[in-house]
Order: C-alpha cells, then sequence, then structure tokens
C-alpha cells in the first residue's frame, strides 16, 4: 500500500499510473519526511527518552516534540497526491500524507511512477532544512547525539535500501565549527555526497558566512569533496509586511532568497581560498542568475572595484565555476542556460511540496525543455547532477 488514502479518500486524488519516461532524471530537492522511529534504538541510553518524539495534541494532530517545543505539525508542505483546498492545505497526521514522505520502499514506488532515476532529500520540520533546530538544542550534547543519529538514519535506512537510487545527504553540528567539520567526514567516510548548510547563517543566529568561523566546515567539504546545499528557507523566509499573506508571498519570493544569499557566498571569498568548494542552490530556481552574473561583471567593469581579494579573478567567473542552480522548469528564463553554463544547471522535482511536479515531472520536461538541444537535455536532466554528486546512472539513459 503506497498511500493512506483509505483513510481519508477526500484528501487524495486517484492512485496515478506510471508515467512515459523519455528522460533520465535525477531531481537534486525533493524532501524527506522525518519518520516517528526515526530515532528509535539510534541514541545511547543517556539521551533516549529525550530524542525527538511523536505526541498527539488533544485536536489529534501529531507534532514532533523536542527540547521542551513542539513543532506544530509532523509533515511541513507533504501534500504530493492530495486534492486542492484550503481545509486540506496541510497534513496535520501521518495517515494524511502519502507513504512516500516517509518510507522508503513507497518513496521508490513514487519515483518509478514520475520516470525519476535518483534524489537528494532534504530534511523537513523537526531538523530544519540544514539542522539547525538540533544544532540550537539547549543541551549542546544533547544536540549533538540527535545530529548523528538523524545521520546514521539517513545512512542505514533512507539510503543503503536503494544506494543507486538515493543521494547521501547529510546535516551537520553548526553551533561548533570543527566538531560539524568532524560530522562531515565521519559521513564522507561512508559515502555521503553533500551536506545541507544554513544560506545566510546570521539570520538564525550563527555568525556570518564572511565570518572565519565557519573555515573548518568549508575546508572539509572541500577535502572530502561534500556538495554545500544551501536550500531556500534554511535560515527563515523574507521579511513579511504586516497584513500580507505569508504563504503567497513567501513562495513568492525564493527566488529573491536564492539570489541575497547566492550573492553573499561569492563575495564572501570561500570559493577563492578553496577552489575546488562545490555549491548548490536549491529551489531557487534560474531566472535571477543571469541577472546576478551581468550584476558582478558590472561591478569589476563598470565601477572599477570588485577584485579585491579575489586573487585576479572576477566574481562572475567564480560564480559560472563553484556554483550550481536548479529548476523546476523556468519556462521564460531557460533560455539564460547558457550565460549561467548549461553543465551547472540540474532539476528538482521538490516532491512532496505544493509546487513539486510529481507525478508529472517527464510531461513538464517535455513541455518547456523538450525542444532543447538533446545534448544539452541530458546535462540538465541528469548528466550534471551525477557528475557533481558522483552518483551513478542506469546503463541506458534518456533522450
Amino acid at each position: 500500500m503506497t498511500t493512506t488514502a483509505e483513510h481519508h479518500p477526500d484528501l487524495f486524488l486517484p492512485e496515478p499510473e506510471p508515467r512515459e519516461v523519455k528522460y533520465t532524471i535525477i531531481s537534486v530537492d525533493d524532501h524527506l519526511v522525518e519518520p516517528p522511529d526515526m530515532f528509535e534504538g539510534r541514541l545511547s541510553a543517556k539521551f533516549a527518552d529525550r530524542a525527538p518524539r511523536i505526541i498527539e495534541t488533544k485536536n489529534h494532530h501529531q507534532v514532533w516534540e523536542f527540547d521542551g517545543q513542539n513543532h506544530f505539525q509532523a509533515g511541513q508542505n507533504a501534500v504530493v497526491g492530495r486534492r486542492y483546498g484550503p481545509v486540506n492545505s496541510e497534513p496535520f497526521r501521518f495517515d494524511q500524507m502519502r507513504r512516500g514522505c516517509f518510507d522508503i520502499d513507497a518513496r521508490i514506488h513514487d519515483m518509478d511512477i514520475n520516470g525519476v532515476w535518483a534524489s537528494l532529500n532534504f530534511p523537513s520540520m523537526i531538523t530544519g532544512f540544514c539542522g539547525r533546530v538540533y544544532s540550537q538544542a539547549k543541551d549542546p550534547e544533547l544536540g549533538l547525539a540527535v545530529t548523528r543519529a538523524w545521520n546514521d538514519w539517513m545512512h542505514d535506512a533512507w539510503w543503503q535500501p536503494y544506494p543507486e537510487r538515493i543521494i547521501p545527504m547529510g546535516i551537520t553540528w553548526l553551533a561548533d565549527a570543527e566538531v560539524g567539520a568532524e560530522e562531515i567526514r565521519r559521513n564522507a567516510a561512508r559515502g555521503f555526497r553533500s551536506v545541507t548548510l544554513p544560506e545566510r547563517p546570521h539570520r538564525i543566529g550563527f555568525p556570518s558566512i564572511f565570518d572565519s568561523y565557519w573555515e573548518p566546515i568549508i575546508a572539509a567539504c572541500a577535502e572530502t569533496e561534500t556538495v554545500i546545499s544551501l536550500h531556500v528557507g534554511s535560515s527563515g523566509m523574507a521579511d513579511f509586511p504586516e497584513g500580507c499573506p505569508p504563504i503567497q508571498l513567501g513562495a513568492t519570493l525564493f527566488g529573491q532568497l536564492s539570489l541575497t544569499a547566492c550573492a553573499e557566498w561569492v563575495w564572501a571569498g570561500w570559493a577563492v581560498k578553496y577552489p575546488d568548494i562545490k555549491i548548490a542552490m536549491s529551489e531557487g530556481g534560474i531566472g535571477w542568475v543571469g541577472m546576478l552574473i551581468d550584476r558582478l561583471d558590472n561591478i569589476v567593469d563598470r565601477s572599477g572595484y570588485g577584485l579585491d581579494g579575489f586573487d585576479g579573478l572576477r566574481p562572475a567567473d567564480v560564480l559560472k565555476r563553484n556554483f550550481w542552480f536548479c529548476t523546476l522548469d523556468d519556462p521564460s528564463t531557460i533560455v539564460t542556460r547558457h550565460a549561467i553554463g548549461v553543465d551547472h544547471v540540474m532539476v528538482e522535482t521538490d516532491y512532496p511540496h505544493g509546487d513539486g511536479t510529481w507525478p508529472n515531472t517527464q510531461a513538464v520536461i517535455e513541455r518547456y525543455w523538450g525542444d532543447l538541444p538533446v545534448e544539452e537535455l541530458r546535462k540538465m536532466t541528469h548528466e550534471n547532477a551525477a557528475a557533481l554528486y558522483r552518483h551513478p546512472l542506469p546503463e541506458h539513459c534518456l533522450p
């Protein structure tokens, strides 16, 4: 059984048929919903009774409890396969989500329906997109233990059952960069390909990315070929004016969030000091990237500044060398791919979120990209991601 529709038939759309596969797809931005048993047996006796756990509220919602706080729902925006409607916009229980949100066998089933070969999965509610919840625990020893337990679960329960279908990405300890670097190395030694870090760490109580505080983590990523993944919203959303519709406005400004974060990471200069570092911007689209490249060039060529601290490199060239970008489709701005570099554009499905393309990703790519040259389609749908994350491809790739 791959859905929980039998419990809530009014919530779910009919089960879809597998889609025709025209493209080999690696999705570099999907999410998992942490299952209720994630931490069982993964913490020492000292911490076992303080691990994150699911509790049921008086209104029959299931929420995560950790560190003296309740997180308001178990499945953040885990709406894949559900009917549209304001009442049904968010699931409040695990039986109100497709099992593919939190069960790896069901996830692979859903990937097969959608024609997706492999997937990179970010954390969700109880973890925060960059693991910040654990790094900010009142008891740092507990927070670090939970961070390591999350990574152990990712390795054992989410990646290892289907190592060719899942790209392993970990979280790390943000409250001490030396300890965080050790965790990155521990994960890299057992095959992890990426770590999710906060886009703009100063917004969530950590030193800014311009601070030398982060150097141990940056150095560890460069040393181990661990891709730094920066997900939209990992440092909070945009500032909301009073009276605005926050969900609608927040989703509209995803590109602006990525633009700001990317500009900060470029000017922080880490990619100059560590020229092999790889940084992937997640869920921000690509429409803003060409504009940023133009602006970086203008700063150098027209304003006469912008090269200090860049060892003679142009900031725009550093961006095009060390940063990668992903897109759901970007129908109006896919024409900017050459300015960005076709080798640095990848595709996402954003399963199980509301703006995701499941189960119709194949059709979306066909509609918006179908007339692009085959060699470019191959790069953007799977070859770039396979190279960046050092992930295997199937024996036969399409197109």
